[in-house]
């Protein structure tokens, strides 16, 4: 008997698997054992025929019994990437090739003709691999320079599994392949701030938004240019951690939503879901649970357009994420935390038809109708938005008056974040437990009592709101956040009367 090592994804993580292959004497039997679902059953003709057409014996040519077992048990193994471990198991244990499998960990989907085809998940495997000691990870052509991200081991890819054996058996030498560099981006949106002519407000929400972090809302007219907005938004976002990459790309490299061009993520993801998408397609799922949109937008920017038009169970479970950076997909085998800290940016209208309070249409719609639109969201996910923005219409002289302003550039306004986002590092401790930055956005009550202080007369402003418009608790502390992003913006070490005021006029209501 010999063992092989690969690995299988379990959540946002990876575990170590070992594939286990006895060939012994008998009634001829080919069978893998050890909780496999179907894609790893039918590996076995793959297999077969990939061995077949590299000239070696395949193992339904076997005159006994083979017999391959992937421990532990409990774990439920899915995937093709098994394909190359069970054959390179199967070819030691028959005594057709010879090489150490100690601390070498195999992943890789076989053709038919032996050609080695690329999979997902690669980057949390050699993660892993790292962290239980191998030295050597072999992959298929393409998913090399993403097992290249992990420092400690030596990544190698190839073409086939022929090339495979003639390496392991010192034919030809196959080269560790460098560590790949990673360069932070930041990605030029086909929508600068310099494009969109007049609504300063909302331009100054969305500053506030990406230097603390924070969650927002749009609301007005259709063609008010609400979703330009939101379009030119990632562009004033401030570039990425290697921390923050990494994190960001083992979940896509999960997902399968990684790109042959792209081994590392280096900019904000930017997810933007249709209305009509499922609960499980937003929030994450299935048997085995997968990243959700929610989580493909960690570390980035989620967007939901006609945000009353999405299912009242995806609006609702928003909840959590907005709230606790992270989402839970509970399932009968089990429960998986996947991270979820994003900048929430929704865009809707005031009501059904749109020109509630429009200057030159008439609204159609019926009072008890505007109610129900604007009820779809619910006071618990407006307390967890921290900005509200109006986006009124613009007639065509207002923006002709605008044409010849110096109007700020994407570029000026990053430049602006990126420093309020240096001073959040500095005040609140650098990095956060998985080692990326913190923002204002991320401090609790705690860190707001030390860091939160405002002048008296703010108080008892802020005393009247929360009387007048009954404000929870979470909103109050939410407005204190938004005032010290306010004064970290404007470079101040205090948050004085003028941000507090700012911060409050920013706040979500229930009526539009």
């Amino acid at each position: 008997m010999v063992i092989i090592s690969s690995a299988q994804i379990v959540g946002l993580d990876a575990q170590i698997i070992s594939v286990e292959v006895d060939v012994s004497p008998g009634l001829h039997i080919f069978s893998i054992v050890g909780l496999a679902d179907k894609e790893v059953q039918e590996s076995r003709e793959r297999i077969g025929a990939a061995i077949r057409n590299i000239h070696a014996r395949a193992p339904h040519k076997q005159s006994g019994r083979v017999i391959v077992s992937l421990a532990p048990a409990n774990i439920k193994k899915e995937g093709p990437h098994f394909d190359l471990p069970i054959a390179m198991g199967y070819l030691l244990a028959s005594d057709q090739t010879a090489f150490d499998p100690e601390k070498k960990l195999f992943l890789g989907e076989l053709g038919l003709n032996g050609a080695l085809r690329p999979i997902h998940g690669v980057l949390p495997m050699a993660l892993e691999a790292v962290a239980k000691g191998f030295r050597e990870i072999y992959v298929p052509k393409g998913n090399g320079k993403e097992a290249a991200l992990v420092e400690g081991i030596q990544a190698y890819e190839m073409e086939s599994i022929q090339q495979l054996l003639d390496h392991l058996e010192g034919r030809a030498r196959l080269h560790a392949l460098p560590k790949t560099i990673f360069r932070s981006e930041s990605k030029e949106m086909a929508v600068d701030f310099s494009d969109i002519r007049g609504q300063e407000h909302a331009k100054r929400a969305l500053q506030i938004a990406a230097a603390g972090n924070h969650n927002i809302l749009l609301w007005g007219p259709p063609g008010s240019g609400k979703t330009m907005l939101a379009k030119a938004f990632p562009g004033i976002l401030p570039s990425l951690s290697f921390p923050e990459a990494l994190e960001i790309t083992k979940i896509h490299s999960i997902a399968g939503s990684l790109n042959s061009r792209e081994n590392l993520i280096s900019s904000r993801p930017i997810r933007a879901p249709h209305h009509t998408a499922s609960p499980a397609a937003i929030i994450g799922g299935g048997t085995n649970p997968r990243p959700g949109e929610i989580t493909l937008a960690h570390r980035g920017v989620l967007f939901l357009d006609e945000f009353p038009e999405f299912q009242r169970p995806v609006i609702e479970a928003l909840r959590e994420p907005l709230e606790e950076k992270s989402i839970t997909v509970a399932r009968a085998k089990g429960k998986i935390t996947f991270p979820a800290n994003i900048i929430l940016v929704a865009a809707m209208n005031p009501c059904p038809c749109g020109n509630k309070n429009h200057p030159k249409k008439e609204c159609l719609c019926k009072e008890t109708e505007v109610r129900k639109y604007q009820k779809k969201i619910s006071g618990p996910i407006l307390d967890r938005i921290d900005l509200s923005a109006e986006v009124p219409f613009m007639e065509f002289e207002k923006i002709h008056e605008t044409e010849g302003e110096n109007i700020e550039t994407s570029a000026s306004i990053r430049k602006k974040v990126e420093e309020a986002r240096t001073a959040q590092r500095d005040r609140l401790g650098g990095v956060s437990k998985n080692n990326s930055t913190r923002s204002n956005s991320d401090m609790g009550a705690k860190e707001i009592k030390v860091h939160c202080q405002i002048p008296s007369e703010s108080k008892e402003v802020l005393k009247f709101a929360i009387a007048k418009y009954g404000l929870s608790t979470r909103s109050y502390y939410r407005i204190l956040k938004v005032s010290r992003t306010i004064a970290d913006l404007e470079g101040s070490k205090d948050i004085k009367s003028a941000h507090v005021m700012e911060a409050l006029q920013y706040r979500p209501r229930l009526e539009i």
